[in-house]
């Protein structure tokens, strides 16, 4: 299977799966785009997962906060957090994401990059009470960070798109089912992103 390469200096590679991903560069302005990064940052309870991963406890290299709708407490409650309330400024985010992916989000995941040594690795978003095909929509605020999907069965067979502040990424179709994806390090110097993954909890 052909390897795609397609780290252009904006924008994602046309050759990218349209029904597994869509992207929609600036839906706010550069100067919202700052705002919106500076208070999120500053004002974002942000906490700092451990997990287990091979019998060892391992910190996460990033910062989290996960805010939804009230109903969704018992899905939330499973990751160890109470959901926290819904931001003005969120609530504006998610109402554009609607308007764009035509679907009603309850939940966000919002994650922090400090720099080039914060990451997620191979991973799904495949959990039970998101349903089998479920409707992500990513919004990243502040430095462009590359994201990276490949396929479960061949990993041969990858993509990658470079992720703009104030872009909007709708990820769709079987990518959680049939491949995963990741946010890599960076050998190269990198200011802080902030990224916001909107979701449907049944």
């Amino acid at each position: 299977m052909e390897q795609l390469s397609f780290f252009a200096e904006a924008g994602q590679s046309p050759q990218l799966p349209a029904e597994l991903l869509t992207y929609h560069p600036g839906i706010f302005t550069e100067q919202e785009s700052y705002n919106l990064l500076q208070k999120f940052i500053a004002e974002t309870p942000w906490k700092q997962k451990v997990v287990r991963m091979y019998d060892k406890e391992v910190v996460t290299p990033r910062l989290t906060a996960w805010y939804a709708d009230q109903e969704t407490y018992d899905y939330t409650s499973l990751r160890r957090a109470e959901p926290l309330l819904w931001t003005p400024e969120l609530l504006r985010i998610k109402k554009r994401a609607e308007e764009i992916a035509g679907v009603t989000f309850n939940s966000v995941l919002l994650n922090y990059y400090r720099d080039g040594n914060d990451s997620v690795a191979w991973h799904s978003d495949n959990e039970k009470a998101l349903g089998t095909h479920p409707v992500i929509a990513s919004v990243s605020f502040g430095q462009v960070r590359s994201f990276d999907i490949r396929n479960k069965q061949d990993h041969s067979h990858k993509y990658s798109i470079r992720l703009e502040s104030a872009a909007l990424m709708i990820m769709k179709g079987n990518l959680q089912t049939d491949w995963e994806h990741r946010v890599p390090k960076s050998a190269r110097p990198m200011r802080p992103r902030v990224n916001l993954t909107f979701r449907v909890v049944i």
